[in-house]
């Protein structure tokens, strides 16, 4: 469970990269960073999604339970 959100975590940043990385590109045409940014920016939002309604099914599956803050020190 843990391995599987923090893999779509590490997923999430690294699409977050690669969009930074071919904004940041000189040598391509504008079109073709632009279609690239773009598209690792989808894969973000899309894994995004996914990790939010993965966690979802936890909780209403039972997998996951919240634990809320401990109260004091």
């Amino acid at each position: 469970m843990k391995i599987v959100i923090v893999v779509m975590l590490v997923g999430i940043l690294v699409a977050l990269g690669s969009a930074g990385l071919f904004m940041l590109r000189r040598g391509d045409k504008a079109e073709q960073r632009s279609s690239h940014m773009a598209r690792a920016l989808a894969v973000r939002v899309g894994l995004s999604v996914a990790l939010f309604l993965f966690i979802l099914l936890a909780w209403h599956l039972g997998w996951v339970r919240p634990q809320g803050l401990p109260i004091g020190s």
